[in-house]
């Protein structure tokens, strides 16, 4: 009987060995050819898609032949895996720029093959490459030709990587497969096999087909949302890495990709405020980060921005409807003026947003205090700017960017009102974790109106992170935390961090050089020329850390007494909240503070620390930038903090130091600024010693690369990807129901 068996088995199992084997013959070197035309199509591609990308820069580089601008842009693309090397010839063949990469044997001629009118492989000593050439043309003007290497040695290690894993599949299969027959053929001379046919029939245990179905079909949802992630992505990376982002792009990402004419803001604070002074009515600018951003986005895409009318004078200055075109001296957008009472400021401003969220979210060791007649204004105030975002808006799908922790209910009243608006919140101060915001006795109802938005963003991925967490702790929703997304209602909201930033300044023939910053400055507080001068600029908030960088002000004139009589630190704190106990508190702490430091190392006219506890225009602020030799960010806890970046911005001599707080969104960014503890009092002494003594050269190097970075992450590229982001959600949201519909149809074909 063993030998029948043996004998059936091998009748059956050596044909099918050789049917595998051949199979593996004929299929290997197909599958190679396939592959390697799969890759070559995949190069060209890609190689087309750079070159686009790269067009329009190089035509703003080339005519003012800006060598370090055209490499830079050459090591950015660089970054891809799979390009080799980059070099840019000119219209008569000459070869003007290339990487240290690119051969001297591929010239300026290589870049296509003649004869089949496609890319050329070549071989250089290095391996194989894969060449390409574009005309760099725009408006007609041709530049050149912008020829781009690709490597091809990845080409043939996963080549050989395909022929051995289709060699081994066949071999497992030819395995699996006798081994499946040996099994079989064993059960039926056991008399098994009956029961083998029962179970596959389904007597053992019956389940319905249409289950089965489904568990096969279902899956094809998640592996293309998972895809379509995956393109998002790599697009996203591609163009950040070689997009210019200027007011113009926006304007052309905004009707473009939204299909909008104009954006709708929602701040608490106003950009402009008309103000009474003895001089009549005069403009005035809040001290704000966040109109320090928002505002140039504004001017760039026009729109309007909905605020609080705060202002002495803000109710003479509008028309019927409460508007006015801003700026006054160049109208580009209008402002809508909300306005309110004392009571309804009190408890939805200064109770719920202030005493509550603003201590709650930055853990700064203030209690925060919730009352139920401050959050019954805060839901009335929020209504009420709701209802006046919808009655501006002109159509039934506008672009809405809702502004901070004052507004965390409006983005779910606009949904319900208005279910196809794009609504982009942006949360400016940080997130804590869920045991800390559940604090907060209405976390859900909070939580609720936040993810009415399209997108939401936050500074940092940790912040996400946090709210993540936090909305899978309170809430009953559906996360992707691989593509950030939180499903709730029958919406999806994409999480994301979109790290702020500012509109790079524009040289003007009126901007005081820094030379003249440095003397007018020391001149106004009586200074000598070569005084060293250290600036704080902020609002005078316990966040902060004023009180510990003046405590690491006098340590460091303890442990260095030859700076007495030569250093003074400027703090420039604009008064904020001051009807609050605690703000008046930390006032008169800040003050007795700098007092007893000036008792105790002044002398004579000379004081160590200056408080200027006033409003101070950005021109004012600006020349205390340059004429200082170290700016100091101590901030407890911070979204981003925008200071450190204009500082950056002001310094066009590449002079300066910057010391900035870990517990800042932007020491994430900025990684050659003095990063310190502001909690650890010492540390923050040496490092401001450190800075005032630093050599000129180490200056020059840690500004040049800061500059750089926040020239080039603007607020335009912060305000773009936001955008491009919302537009891209609302297509994967009609793809995902076009999806959704396919297998739904699939299902009832096999029921």
């Amino acid at each position: 009987m063993q030998s029948r068996f043996l004998s059936l088995s091998l009748r059956f199992i050596l044909p099918l060995a050789l049917v595998l084997g051949l199979s593996a013959f004929v299929v290997v070197p197909l599958v190679d050819d396939l592959t390697l035309r799969w890759f070559m199509r995949d190069l060209d591609a890609r190689s087309q898609s750079l070159a686009n990308a790269l067009k329009e820069p190089m035509a703003e580089y080339l005519p003012a032949k800006s060598e370090r601008r055209i490499m830079q842009l050459f090591d950015r693309a660089l970054q891809d895996e799979r390009l080799y090397a980059m070099a840019f010839c000119s219209p008569t063949g000459e070869l003007l720029y290339k990487t240290r990469t690119y051969s001297d044997a591929l010239g300026c001629g290589l870049g296509v093959d003649k004869a089949a009118k496609r890319p050329a492989l070549i071989n250089l000593p290095e391996g194989p490459v894969h060449v390409t050439d574009s005309p760099v043309e725009v408006d007609s003007q041709y530049f050149g030709r912008l020829i781009l290497v690709h490597d091809m040695s990845f080409i043939e290690r996963r080549s050989a990587d395909t022929k051995r894993y289709i060699i081994t599949m066949f071999a497992v299969l030819g395995i699996i497969i006798s081994l499946i027959t040996v099994f079989v053929a064993h059960l039926s001379w056991r008399n098994w096999l009956q029961a083998m046919k029962g179970m596959l029939r389904g007597e053992l245990g019956p389940r319905p087909l249409h289950k089965n179905t489904s568990q096969d079909v279902m899956p094809l949802e998640g592996d293309l949302r998972a895809l379509l992630h995956e393109i998002t992505l790599e697009r996203r990376t591609r163009e950040d890495a070689t997009y210019s982002w200027t007011p113009e792009k926006l304007r052309t990402l905004l009707h473009e990709e939204l299909a909008g004419d104009e954006i709708i803001v929602v701040s608490n604070r106003e950009p402009y405020m008309h103000a009474r002074t003895g001089k009549g009515i005069e403009v005035q600018r809040p001290a704000s980060g966040l109109v320090t951003a928002v505002e140039p986005v504004m001017r760039a895409c026009s729109g309007t921005w909905v605020a609080h009318g705060s202002g002495s004078a803000d109710r003479d200055t509008v028309d019927r409807n409460d508007r006015v075109p801003v700026p006054p001296t160049n109208p580009s957008y209008t402002l809508r003026r909300v306005w309110l009472t004392k009571e309804e400021e009190q408890g939805y401003y200064y109770g719920f947003a202030n005493e509550g969220l603003w201590p709650l979210c930055h853990i700064a060791h203030v209690r925060p205090v919730f009352r139920s007649s401050d959050w019954e204004q805060y839901v009335e105030v929020n209504q009420r700017f709701a209802d006046a975002v919808i009655k501006e808006a002109r159509t039934d799908d506008p672009v809405v960017l809702v502004q901070d922790y004052h507004f965390a209910l409006l983005p779910r009243m606009v949904r319900e009102v208005l279910p196809k608006a794009t609504i982009i919140t942006f949360w400016h101060i940080p997130w804590p974790n869920p045991e800390s915001f559940g604090i907060c006795p209405w976390r859900e109802e909070l939580l609720e109106g936040l993810l009415g938005s399209t997108i939401l963003g936050f500074h940092t991925p940790f912040h996400c992170k946090n709210f993540l967490e936090t909305v899978d702790r309170y809430l009953e929703t559906r996360i992707e935390h691989e593509a950030s997304t939180i499903s709730y209602g029958g919406k999806l909201t994409q999480v994301e961090s979109y790290p702020i930033s500012i509109a790079w300044p524009e040289s003007s023939p009126e901007r005081p050089s820094v030379a003249d910053c440095r003397a007018q400055i020391r001149q106004e507080l009586g200074l000598s020329a070569d005084h060293l001068l250290g600036i704080g600029v902020d609002r005078l908030d316990y966040t902060k850390g004023i009180v510990e960088r003046f405590q690491a002000v006098e340590r460091m004139l303890e442990m260095y007494p030859a700076l007495v009589g030569r250093f003074t630190m400027v703090q420039i704190a604009a008064p904020t909240r001051s009807s609050l106990d605690e703000y008046q508190n930390f006032e008169a702490r800040v003050r007795s503070l700098v007092q007893r430091i000036n008792n105790r190392f002044g002398n004579g006219s000379y004081q160590p620390v200056i408080l200027k506890a006033e409003h101070h225009s950005s021109e004012q602020v600006d020349r205390y930038y340059r004429a200082a030799d170290v700016c100091l960010v101590t901030s407890l806890h911070d979204g981003m903090n925008l200071v450190a970046k204009e500082f950056i911005a002001s310094r066009d001599d590449e002079r300066g130091v910057l010391i900035l707080s870990q517990f800042t969104g932007a020491a994430r960014e900025l990684h050659e600024a003095l990063i310190i503890n502001p909690y650890h009092i010492e540390q923050g002494a040496e490092s401001l010693y450190r800075a005032l003594t630093m050599p000129e050269i180490e200056q020059r190097e840690r500004m040049r690369s800061m500059r750089s970075l926040v020239r080039d992450f603007n607020i335009y590229r912060w305000a773009g990807r936001m955008l491009l982001d919302a537009a891209r959600l609302r297509q994967r949201e009609r793809i995902s129901s076009k999806i959704r519909s396919h297998s739904r149809k699939s299902l009832r074909r096999v029921v």
